[in-house]
């Protein structure tokens, strides 16, 4: 393919091959018409016709061929394109999700350096949990999505860890349809919206907290709800969900190209997350 500023040659080298291509066709009508009267007179005068209708013939050929080769050019290009993007979405899906788990485990390590003097017992069982659960999150970077069903097993380990934290002031209730355990979500999306469930029902207060997470299907979509209760007067949720749920907003907006399938809403001291999967 010429350069832009090349085109001129392009015109230069049709013309040449035209004139080439004249020479030869004058060269080779005598030798087939000679036995023909007239045929002297009529290569003269057909001699700017036949040359006007090869500058054409090459010029269309030569114009097809730039059109086609720009084409490819621009699918080459726009595959190109797509790659790269589609290179830069999993390089940041990939840092989302390592950021999640050194945020889990420092919290982590740190309630089981407190249990250690006063609790070993509970210290060791956190560590037996926690060495699951990130066995679990090993075999899970594998795979961009898992059904429900996995999704919650493996948030059952990270619920298990929070009580060995926080005894019998937590609890979780998990109301599912049997129609949804089979429905695909983003592996180890539900931890950090828990997490911060966790974050803003327990943290900042001394009582118990329930964590009710219930799941159902419309319209071809997975939707989970999760519910934690806080204190209006220590929590302010409303205004800013921290880390967790932007990571989970940024992750949903870079696998499906939507900013609705995450939605937050606080009713009285009840503070709501829905996410929306796309089946």
């Amino acid at each position: 393919m010429p350069r832009r500023e090349k085109y001129l040659h392009v015109i230069f080298w049709c013309i040449l091959e035209t004139s080439l291509w004249l020479a030869l066709v004058n060269w080779l009508l005598p030798l087939m018409l000679k036995s023909q009267p007239g045929y002297g007179l009529f290569m003269d005068q057909s001699l700017a016709i036949r040359w006007s209708v090869g500058f054409l013939v090459m010029g269309a050929n030569t114009l097809l061929t730039i059109v086609w080769y720009n084409w490819e050019e621009q699918k080459e290009n726009v595959q190109r394109q797509r790659d790269a993007e589609k290179l830069a979405k999993d390089a940041e899906l990939f840092k989302l999700r390592q950021q999640l788990q050194p945020h889990f485990l420092f919290n982590s390590l740190n309630s089981i350096n407190a249990l250690i003097g006063s609790q070993p017992q509970a210290a060791r069982k956190m560590i037996q949990q926690l060495s699951d659960f990130l066995r679990g999150t090993l075999k899970k970077e594998e795979h961009q999505s898992v059904t429900l069903k996995e999704e919650l097993q493996y948030l059952q380990l990270y619920l298990d860890i929070e009580k060995v934290r926080f005894a019998n002031r937590l609890s979780a209730i998990i109301e599912t349809e049997e129609s949804t355990w089979e429905m695909k979500l983003p592996a180890l999306l539900l931890q950090p919206i828990v997490e911060n469930a966790i974050k803003f029902g327990l943290y900042d207060t001394i009582g118990e907290a329930v964590i009710r997470i219930t799941t159902r299907s419309e319209d071809n979509l997975l939707i989970i709800r999760v519910e934690n209760p806080f204190d209006p007067e220590t929590s302010s949720p409303q205004k800013g969900t921290g880390f967790g749920l932007n990571s989970v907003q940024r992750r949903l907006y870079l696998l499906f190209a939507r900013t609705d399938l995450l939605v937050t809403e606080v009713k009285e001291n009840i503070f709501v997350t829905v996410v929306k999967i796309p089946q």
